[in-house]
């Protein structure tokens, strides 16, 4: 059955790092675009970044560019999202998602002094 699990989420201070992952089985990963989008609270979910099948085609919302990283393992089945430069206002719920329907369970990434 189709199954996505993520991790990698936390609480991190503001400049940190984190390197949510996320796993998928179940269907052919490698033939899908993925994105990472995120939520914060009463906010609308927004697109963060998304990566090509090949992973050579990358696209990113303004306000990461320069400091988020998309990636992907078509061998391990796992997409990844490098955030470096960490602000206060990144802290939401992170989910990763395969085009169009296959939705991970989300994570909370928390930036805090």
């Amino acid at each position: 059955q189709v199954q996505l699990v993520e991790s990698g989420g936390g609480l991190v201070q503001p400049g940190g790092s984190l390197r949510p992952s996320c796993a998928a089985s179940g269907f052919d990963f490698s033939s899908v675009v993925w994105s990472w989008y995120r939520q914060a609270p009463g906010k609308p979910r927004t697109l963060v970044a998304h990566i090509g099948h090949a992973g050579d085609a990358t696209n990113y919302a303004d306000f990461v560019k320069g400091r988020f990283t998309i990636s992907r393992d078509n061998d391990r089945n796992t997409v990844y999202l490098q955030m470096n430069s960490l602000k206060a206002e990144d802290t939401a719920v992170y989910y990763c998602n395969g085009w169009p329907n296959y939705w991970g369970q989300g994570i909370q990434v928390t930036v805090s002094s």
